[in-house]
């Protein structure tokens, strides 16, 4: 049997043979897949300080990012990024007003180092990771059926995070549907996982193995009453469907075109609001939620930007502003809403440097050779249109993990240097650096 080689990843490898970013990606996983039991537990047995474990990991991957992206591939994308979000932590202090906020909004954005350091890589080159996540895609699906028919342990438990009280494993009801979350800390989070490691792990599987589970994961999604998250996956699987239909030579063209076209849903609020705006309807109404989300979610904030810091159109409000920091620790939590979107919220964070990123994340698409993050890419943007996905972690580390490769050497010399633009394209490339969706193609020796 043949099997490719690929060249080696130029990875920053340890003494002891693990990469940093994947083992922070795999302590943010875990920990956030299982939040619910992982607070009962580490509260109850008097070792809290283990939730943080991995953001102690994720502030180590500053330094990663540092080296990976700004000294080694030279990115001037990179170093402003960074700057950026220096600046923005300092631009939330003065708007929030108190140390707890700035600690818990440097604590927010730390997911992101991680996800960035994953820059030169193929995310299909981590087989322990790969592992790892179709663990946690059986286990989330496990958990919320059982917590259709058993109370766990760790519903209705509260716990103090930064002074402030929240509460593990709530059980909500909608439409008379009760909103179950399994492992999770929230119904959210559960959706979220099955989704995002569904679309890992269905990439190297056949097409029996996707339909069968894929419907198991549909079903388990409708369980916890995430309807955004369901028609994500709905549409992943025609999609990939669609794509496995395809002549082999059309079959990586059609995934990066579906990852660029999915950036598109970035404009699905805008187009709601002018729809739709001033519409109502009845609270226990199919729609209710995605009506409050244009009413409110989705203007209120910029109301409130107006008359508090108009200059922060331009600069942003800094980070944690209109998020979690602001509504549990700032003077500002009568000016809070839900921003349930991640383009609008992380643009009244950062203001117009955010729209330029995402200019440069969309060029950059068009040279992603890695089939796991255009596939990932498609997914959060979609899956964002409701969500603002700062929490959990997992959630914001997926993101920045999909527009890794804005950062990439190759992107680098592409957008900084274009006499030297290297070839998008398909031609050599060997198939373990885009493999098609599912397809079955021989792995690399290792």
């Amino acid at each position: 049997m043949m099997v490719h080689t690929v060249a080696p990843q130029n990875k920053l490898k340890f003494d002891f043979g693990f990469n940093l970013e994947a083992v922070a990606l795999t302590l943010y996983i875990f920990r956030d897949a299982f939040g619910g039991a992982a607070r009962y537990y580490t509260s109850i047995l008097h070792v809290g300080a283990l939730w943080f474990l991995p953001d102690v990991v994720a502030m180590l991957c500053i330094g990663l990012f540092f080296q990976r992206c700004i000294i080694r591939n030279r990115s001037i994308v990179a170093a402003l990024v960074l700057l950026q979000i220096v600046l923005s932590l300092g631009i939330g202090y003065f708007f929030l007003g108190t140390i707890n906020a700035l600690s818990s909004s440097f604590k927010m954005m730390l997911p992101v180092f991680v996800g960035f350091s994953f820059c030169d890589s193929n995310f299909g080159s981590y087989k322990k990771l790969l592992m790892i996540f179709t663990g946690v895609f059986y286990a989330s699906i496990i958990g919320v059926f059982l917590s259709k028919y058993t109370t766990m342990p760790w519903t209705g438990f509260k716990y103090e995070s930064f002074g402030a009280v929240r509460e593990a494993g709530r059980l909500w009801w909608a439409a008379a549907e009760q909103r179950l979350s399994g492992f999770a800390a929230d119904n959210t989070m559960a959706a979220f996982f099955i989704l995002i490691t569904f679309v890992v792990t269905s990439i190297r599987k056949s097409t029996l193995w996707c339909l069968i589970f894929g419907s198991i994961a549909v079903y388990a999604i409708k369980l916890t009453t995430s309807k955004t998250t369901m028609l994500v996956l709905l549409l992943y699987m025609v999609l990939m469907l669609l794509v496995r239909s395809l002549p082999e030579r059309m079959k990586f063209t059609a995934v990066r075109t579906i990852a660029l076209w999915s950036f598109a849903s970035m404009f699905a609020p805008l187009i709601l609001i002018l729809l739709a705006s001033g519409a109502s309807v009845g609270n226990k109404d199919l729609l209710f939620s995605m009506m409050d989300r244009i009413n409110n979610s989705w203007q209120l904030p910029f109301v409130y930007m107006s008359e508090l810091m108009p200059v922060g159109f331009i600069t942003g409000c800094g980070a944690g502003c209109f998020n979690y920091p602001q509504q549990l620790f700032s003077n500002l939590v009568s000016y809070w809403v839900p921003v349930d979107n991640f383009y609008i919220g992380t643009y009244l964070m950062f203001g117009l440097p955010f729209v330029l990123f995402m200019w440069m994340v969309f060029r950059t698409t068009f040279l992603v050779t890695d089939i796991y993050k255009l596939s990932l890419i498609f997914t959060v943007n979609l899956f964002t249109i409701t969500v603002l996905n700062y929490g959990p972690s997992t959630g914001l580390l997926m993101i920045a993990l999909s527009f890794s490769e804005v950062f990439s050497r190759r992107a680098s010399v592409a957008l900084q240097v274009p006499s030297r633009r290297p070839d998008s394209g398909r031609a050599g490339l060997s198939e373990e650096e885009h493999p098609t969706i599912g397809a079955n193609v021989p792995r690399p020796a290792s």
